[in-house]
């Protein structure tokens, strides 16, 4: 694929880093490298690699079919539909105000803020769909990809740095306990969200739809997934560059990462200036605060877009003239940014609660959603030729019952069912 087509085509796959690589990277990651040093870099390496195919079929489906995965759950049967708008509603909330408290707590660290972390999220919630209102999809598009590069480059400089100076925690830094209970609650949390929660791949379905309407060529299926593994392998370096950056600075320094979300910014600024230097944290300021305003911003763009056609799924709409939305778009941007406000509210204190409770929601729904899409990218509707091969198959059904077993694993013990 010549270079000039190949920055046309890229977009969606961007789209799905810059939903990605914000909490599960800048929170969770670096948590894994702080409290545990390397003893996590496998998991993360698993994860995504268990979760690489549900997340693929969303831009095979979109390319192969023209239509988004909630077409596709629609042909399975209403119970999918239902499904997926069952687990977007029990969790749409709390994501939303996990990554919107982040981003709160990065401008307050940036500019100096003293104002409260819920009127500043209000603010930042209301920026975001004033954007939405004024730029739409042709914004995300073309803000993702500078804000990406930045983040990119300036991390991996920053690890560079930090190897050169070694590794050598003391004898007292902490390792993973797998019989500890807060160590395997996180690892759940770190879990949920690694690389991304699967919902996400829907997102992804939309945006590779929206692309191809704005597309004066025809993107075909091997460019599509070209966009996507270059979104899906960069996010998962990323994650794991955190991790590195988490080990190398805090592991053993007797420094906790704050629950505080202002407190927190702070501390990951700061592991960036102390391997690149003091001059670099403009850079690195802003390419955190660009990073996470992203994720807000692709997040509340995102469940307006899915909850559109769940709505006229269950409610028949007219369609309006003129609008690339409609009215329920909006009527759902009202009711997430409320709910996100209503739930910082009582949450607020504690970022850490609030990720871990969105990251936890969504590694209990992951089996269910991977299923789904795994049922939806091999049904008849889709063309024969886009179908997964049987490598791909069998790579979806290892982590299927991996995602299961681990999910019952979670839900007996901490129902009590089991104990260790």
């Amino acid at each position: 694929m010549k270079t000039g087509r190949l920055i046309r085509v890229l977009g969606p796959g961007l789209l799905y880093a810059g939903a990605a690589i914000g909490v599960s990277h800048l929170v969770q990651s670096t948590r894994a490298g702080a409290g545990y040093g390397f003893d996590l870099i496998w998991v993360l390496i698993l994860v995504n690699v268990i979760k690489y195919p549900f997340f693929e079929f969303a831009p095979r489906y979109a390319t192969a079919t023209g239509h988004h995965l909630i077409d596709g759950y629609r042909k399975l049967g209403k119970w999918a539909v239902w499904a997926f708008a069952l687990l977007t509603l029990a969790t749409m909330f709390a994501i939303q105000a996990a990554v919107t408290i982040v981003t709160a707590g990065l401008v307050a660290d940036v500019l100096g803020l003293s104002m409260g972390v819920v009127p500043l999220s209000a603010i930042i919630l209301g920026a975001t769909v004033l954007i939405l209102i004024i730029g739409r999809y042709a914004v995300l598009d073309k803000v993702i990809k500078f804000v990406i590069i930045i983040l990119a480059l300036s991390t991996i400089i920053a690890v560079v740095s930090a190897l050169g100076k070694g590794y050598d925690p003391p004898g007292h830094a902490g390792h993973f306990d797998w019989l500890g209970h807060a160590d395997i609650l996180f690892l759940i949390a770190f879990i949920g969200w690694m690389p991304a929660p699967i919902d996400v791949s829907v997102w992804s379905s939309l945006w590779t739809v929206e692309k191809s309407k704005n597309m004066e060529i025809k993107v075909t299926l091997g460019e599509s997934l070209t966009d996507f593994r270059i979104g899906y392998i960069g996010t998962a370096f990323l994650a794991l560059c955190f991790l590195l950056l988490g080990a190398m600075v805090m592991h053993g320094g007797g420094e906790e990462l704050s629950a505080n979300g202002r407190e927190f910014a702070g501390q990951l600024i700061s592991m960036y200036t102390l391997n690149i230097g003091s001059w670099a944290r403009p850079v690195i300021a802003i390419a955190a605060v660009m990073t996470m305003f992203s994720t807000t911003l692709t997040c509340l763009d995102a469940y307006p877009r899915v909850l559109q056609p769940i709505t006229a799924f269950f409610i028949p709409l007219r369609k309006e003239k003129g609008s690339e939305y409609g009215k329920v778009y909006w009527f759902w941007i009202i009711i997430v940014t409320a709910g996100a406000l209503l739930l910082l509210g009582y949450l607020a204190a504690s970022m850490r609660l609030m990720v871990d409770i969105a990251t936890t929601l969504s590694f209990v729904t992951a089996p269910v959603l991977a299923f789904m899409n795994y049922r939806v990218i091999t049904s008849r509707h889709v063309p024969e030729g886009a179908r997964p091969g049987g490598w791909l198959r069998a790579w979806s059904w290892t982590g299927i019952i991996f995602l299961s077993l681990f999910t019952v694993f979670y839900t007996g013990w901490r129902t009590g069912l089991l104990s260790f």
